[in-house]
C-alpha cells in the first residue's frame, strides 16, 4: 500500500484520485499505525520550505518517516516542496531539511532567463532523464511535465540526479538515492505522463 502523507499540504486529493483510477491501493493518512503498515510513501508539497518542515515536525511525522524511510528502508517520493525538503537546507528558509539526500535548495538564477515572467518556472517543460531510470518508463519526455517553482534541488553528488530540465540553464528536476526519490514537477497535474510516474512508483 502507498501512503500519501497528509500533513496539511499538497494536492493530495488529485494524487489519490489517480491511484483510485489506477486501482492501486493507497491511503491518505498521518496516522502512525497506517504509516507503519504502508510499504511506500508519497510526500506532497505546496508552499514554502520552512512551513513544510514545521508542519512535519509539529505533527510528529519527521520522526515517524525517519524510522520508516531511513531505519526500515521503505521507499518514498517527494513532490515539489516535498522533494526540496529531502535536502539538507534551502536558500528559501532557515530550518534544516530532512537531509536524506545531501544537497541544498537554490533559487533559480533569473539572469540566465531571456523571457518573462522569469519566476516562477510555470507550465509544461520537457525533461532529460538519466539513462536506465525505470521511474520514467512510458513517459513522453519531450512533452514533459507541469512545473511551478522558483527554487530547485542542487544535490551534493551528481550521481543523485535522476533527470534535468532546462529553464535558462540545465538544472535537476528529479533526484534519487537508494529508496528516496524526488520530483520537482507535479505528476498530479501532468496528465498521462504524471499517471505513468505514479504508476511506476508503485513498483519502484
Amino acid at each position: 500500500m502507498i501512503a500519501i502523507v497528509d500533513y496539511g499540504s499538497g494536492n493530495i486529493a488529485a494524487i489519490a484520485n489517480i491511484y483510485k483510477q489506477l486501482r492501486i491501493p493507497y491511503a491518505v493518512t498521518c496516522d502512525s499505525a497506517q504509516l507503519d503498515a504502508a510499504d511506500r510513501y508519497i510526500l506532497p508539497g505546496v508552499g514554502a520550505f520552512d512551513a513544510t518542515m514545521k508542519c512535519l515536525r509539529e505533527k510528529g511525522l519527521k520522526e515517524v518517516l525517519d524510522e520508516q524511510v531511513i531505519g526500515r528502508r521503505k521507499k518514498i517520493m517527494g513532490i515539489c516542496v516535498g522533494m526540496q525538503i529531502l535536502a539538507d537546507s534551502s536558500e528559501e528558509g532557515s530550518l534544516p531539511g530532512l537531509g536524506w539526500i545531501p544537497g541544498c535548495v537554490r533559487k533559480i538564477d533569473t539572469r540566465k532567463i531571456d523571457r518573462g515572467p522569469r519566476l516562477p518556472h510555470m507550465g509544461w517543460n520537457s525533461v532529460r532523464p538519466r539513462g536506465g531510470m525505470a521511474i520514467f518508463q512510458g513517459v513522453d519526455v519531450a512533452r514533459g511535465f507541469y512545473f511551478l517553482h522558483s527554487y530547485y534541488f542542487h544535490p551534493a553528488h551528481d550521481d543523485d540526479v535522476a533527470a534535468t530540465v532546462n529553464y535558462g540553464s540545465e538544472m535537476p528536476c528529479s533526484v534519487v538515492r537508494g529508496n528516496v526519490l524526488g520530483m520537482q514537477f507535479h505528476p498530479e497535474k501532468s496528465h498521462a505522463n504524471g499517471m505513468a510516474i505514479l504508476r511506476n512508483f508503485a513498483t519502484f
